[in-house]
């Protein structure tokens, strides 16, 4: 395939490092990637000088093919976020043409839909201009920044190991209720909504006895559904609080599953104003009959995109600069921050007016949340409830440094607070029954430690803090422990304390 390529090819790819560039002939680097003994040319002679594993894999990377499942890839290069990462590749693999990420763009979207598959050498041959250049610099400078990031995180994690923050052990008087309230299988619900063609499916965790006065609505991350969060409704319901658990078509597992077939782009952002819809409606058919009668105000409460989309629902909305912020942001791919992406998408997409002000509203709580571009300064500060942020300092997609701590010094509702739990990641919220029926396999890294004992540790505190707003106390600062796992809940004095001493 490489060999007939276009008339116009790129034949050489300039390596561009402090200064001195250094170029590589692309053929030569495909026969020796091909048959290393007996390439005899300048090249193949200097990359015979690497040591014997260094050699093995880089000869298993240039013989290997690049993105061996076409519909997935195609579909994510349709996407907003496929294409800001590649104009970023663009700025390090460029030619001497205008346009490189669109170029690079072009040429990935034509070798997909080419039957046979293909190597990164193969790519580049492709690309229809007579020269690339690799710019290591900016490499080499992408790789400190995410280095500096993780080290940043590291840093934070010292600094709040080392508050003065009373020790309590196991969980708290919410759970010891817990045997009050006998368990009740859930209930299947639809509701008819004008904005979809098909009803909304509702799951129904129902307190017996309802032991509180507020009833929760729940709504899963990104490419989440009900079952992933059952845990957390069945043990809040335990504990005196109905819980409506809302799937979100179009943004869930099932959408997932497409992306993965080759059916569909990632859904992202712009899923944003269906999700709103979908909590006005079932917040109104509550309010007005449709829907079970479950108590006389509401928290809202969700993972990750959930999360975003309960301050939605709550009334907040982005920051007018968005676009402006986001040219600042994208310079470089995010990799430790994904969450970014999906807010300078929202700067394409129409939100609806923020509805009136909730006084049926009792609190939000945003597992693994973000918004940092959203709500800079002071942008959060006229929420009307109080705020409960949770994060892991194992998350890399929504750190807590960048994304949760920022947002929670806004606050200025002294009932607010702030979790983080060590060892906890941005999917530990995410149970799975059947791990082998998981839509994706995720890394030690990314699932963080124990998610069991992680979620019980959650459904603590989330009790905890949600009992506190019932009985008209605040939930004190502490360093929590319980079955191994640790967690500290930080007022906005702490948190202000922390913020400080992150910056020294």
């Amino acid at each position: 395939m490489a060999g007939s390529g276009p008339a116009l090819a790129a034949e050489q790819l300039e390596v561009r490092l402090d200064g001195f560039a250094l170029p590589i002939d692309l053929r030569q680097l495909q026969a020796w990637s091909r048959n290393p003994s007996s390439s005899r040319t300048e090249l193949g002679v200097w990359l015979e000088l690497l040591d014997g594993r260094s050699r093995d894999d880089l000869i298993t990377l240039l013989r290997s093919p690049l993105l061996p499942d076409r519909g997935l890839a195609l579909q994510l290069l349709q996407s907003w976020a496929g294409r800001q990462v590649l104009d970023e590749v663009g700025e390090l693999l460029s030619t001497d043409q205008p346009g490189s990420g669109s170029l690079l763009l072009a040429t990935l979207r034509s070798q997909l839909q080419q039957p046979e598959p293909f190597t990164v050498i193969d790519l580049l041959l492709a690309v229809p201009a007579p020269r690339l250049s690799l710019e290591l610099d900016g490499v080499l400078a992408l790789a400190q920044r995410w280095r500096l990031q993780l080290e940043l995180q590291g840093l934070a994690f010292e600094r709040l190991r080392q508050l003065p923050l009373p020790i309590r052990e196991g969980d708290s008087a919410p759970r010891r209720l817990a045997s009050l309230n006998r368990p009740s299988p859930p209930r299947r619900l639809q509701l008819r909504v004008a904005h979809r063609a098909e009803p909304l499916e509702l799951e129904l965790w129902a307190a017996e006895p309802p032991r509180q006065r507020a009833w929760v609505l729940l709504m899963p991350g990104l490419g989440g559904s009900r079952a992933q969060l059952g845990w957390l409704a069945d043990g809040l319901a335990r504990r005196g609080w109905s819980v409506l658990l809302l799937e979100h078509p179009g943004s869930d597992e099932k959408a997932v599953r497409q992306l993965l077939d080759g059916q569909r782009p990632p859904p992202g952002a712009e899923t944003l104003p269906e999700r709103l819809a979908d909590v006005e409606a079932v917040l109104a058919a509550e309010a007005g009959g449709g829907l079970p009668r479950l108590g006389g105000s509401v928290v809202l409460m969700g993972h990750s995109l959930g999360g975003l989309a309960a301050l939605l629902a709550a009334g907040e909305r982005p920051v007018a600069g968005l676009e402006q912020r986001c040219r600042q942001a994208l310079k470089g791919i995010p990799l430790i921050n994904l969450s970014r992406l999906l807010q300078c998408q929202l700067a394409q997409v129409s939100l609806p007016p923020p509805p009136r002000r909730r006084a049926e509203l009792e609190a939000v709580v945003s597992m693994n949340g973000f918004g940092s571009l959203l709500w800079p300064g002071r942008g959060l500060d006229d929420l009307a409830a109080p705020l409960l942020l949770l994060g892991g300092s194992l998350d890399l997609v929504t750190p807590p440094v960048s994304e949760q701590l920022g947002l929670f010094l806004q606050q200025r509702d002294p009932r607010s607070r702030l979790v983080l739990v060590e060892g906890g990641s941005h999917f530990s919220p995410v149970r799975i029954a059947n791990p082998k029926e998981a839509v994706l396999r995720l890394g030690a890294p990314l699932v963080g430690q124990e998610p069991l004992r992680v979620q019980e540790l959650l459904l603590a505190l989330s009790a905890d803090f949600l009992f506190s707003l019932e009985s008209r106390t605040q939930l004190p600062s502490q360093q929590r422990q319980q079955d191994g796992i640790r967690a500290y809940v930080l007022a906005p004095a702490e948190a202000e304390l922390w913020s400080q001493r992150i910056q020294r």
